[in-house]
């Protein structure tokens, strides 16, 4: 079974206006709303793809109700630890340019966080959790560790898509995969790229540093594969972007889903930079027949 956790979830609402005027009344010519978050997206992708998973981290109000009831309506299976307070809305505001206002979640207390571990302490060799997203100002800043120590004590496989402090504590753990994009890898080691050969070097320095599998995203201009064995890069198919938000989880999504299919590395992150993009063109995350559509024009090149 592969288990995301989400530890400060969202609705999202996406509003869509002609022209933002500042100051005045705007009226939406378009609204939709979605259940959010990193790890969320992870699972609704997945079962897209044809891969089922349980959907751990904490939710509250009647925002929290309303994404369980929609990962429901979708035949996700939930095991949210439930909090007082709402679970936040964050807003993406479609004007010509994206502008997104993010809310601010719930109180998470220590009560439960430890019925987070107690979930975790399930977990088998044969499973896989995904940590994905922010922790929230309230939890304890290294959330992330204590439930990687638990997966870790039962030999689960760790992924890990965040960024910042908890991305670089989680590394020493040797997750079974990460997915940073060139950005977030960059701050990671407190520096920029401007050349394709700089982040080889440091993407292959996460494989050093015991990351079984990294993929490296750079949105349109494609993706690097980096493990023990190869440093594999892919270009983007193209198409027209209209979806920033959840492109990177798609891509998460998809290379599990292709590798518990046992399809060879090579395939899974084909498979991978195809979910990605096809959720960038899409409105909402993408659709299976989309991804196969694109894997076609995914073209794998050894480095």
């Amino acid at each position: 079974m592969i288990y995301t956790c989400t530890l400060n979830p969202s609705v999202d609402y996406v509003v869509h206006v002609d022209e933002l005027r500042v100051g005045e009344l705007n009226r939406a010519v378009k609204t939709l709303t979605f259940p959010g978050g990193k790890g969320i997206n992870v699972s609704r992708v997945l079962k897209r793809l044809g891969v089922d998973s349980t959907a751990l981290g904490f939710i509250g109000g009647f925002t929290g109700e309303f994404i369980e009831k929609e990962l429901g309506k979708e035949n996700i299976v939930c095991d949210f630890v439930k909090v007082p307070g709402n679970t936040r809305i964050n807003v993406k505001l479609k004007a010509g340019l994206e502008t997104e206002i993010n809310g601010q979640g719930p109180t998470v207390e220590a009560e439960h966080e430890v019925q987070l571990l107690e979930k975790i302490r399930s977990l088998t060799e044969n499973d896989i959790i995904v940590l994905a997203g922010s922790v929230p100002s309230s939890m304890s800043s290294d959330i992330y560790e204590k439930v990687c120590n638990e997966a870790e004590r039962r030999n689960a496989k760790v992924v890990v898509d965040t960024s910042g402090p908890a991305l670089k504590a989680l590394l020493a753990h040797k997750p079974f995969f990460a997915k940073p994009n060139h950005k977030e890898l960059a701050e990671l080691f407190g520096t920029s790229f401007q050349a394709k050969k700089e982040i080889i070097a440091y993407g292959r320095r996460l494989v050093e540093m015991g990351v079984e599998n990294v993929i490296v995203s750079m949105a349109g201009d494609g993706a690097f594969y980096f493990n023990r064995a190869v440093t594999l890069f892919a270009k983007a198919p193209q198409g027209t972007v209209k979806n920033s938000v959840g492109a990177g989880d798609s891509m998460v999504a998809g290379f599990l889903a292709a590798y518990t299919s046992g399809k060879s590395l090579e395939e899974a992150f084909a498979y991978s930079v195809a979910s990605g993009s096809a959720t960038a063109f899409s409105e909402d995350l993408c659709t299976k027949d989309r991804v196969e559509q694109l894997v076609h024009e995914v073209n794998v090149m050894r480095f």
